[in-house]
């Protein structure tokens, strides 16, 4: 996605509500999102060290759009 930028390792001092889907509640091989002021972050949930992508709403809009529209299904 156009404009995605990826943020520091660790955002000390920040107390995050990290979420992902109801069926991955179990498993581990999801994304995890959260808020954090205007934007959205995304985090892969077997490997929080790797870092996170920031998306400000219309980066988020579009990335849902395109997941329920199956246009990423073929990645």
């Amino acid at each position: 996605m156009e404009g995605c930028w990826m943020v520091c390792r660790s955002i000390r001092g920040t107390a995050l509500n990290w979420r992902k889907a109801s069926r991955s509640q179990s498993g581990n091989e999801c994304v995890e999102v959260t808020a954090l002021g205007p934007s959205v972050l995304v985090r892969d949930s077997r490997d929080h060290a790797a870092g996170v992508i920031a998306l400000d709403s219309t980066q988020w809009n579009a990335l849902l759009s395109a997941i329920q529209s199956g246009d990423l299904d073929a990645r």
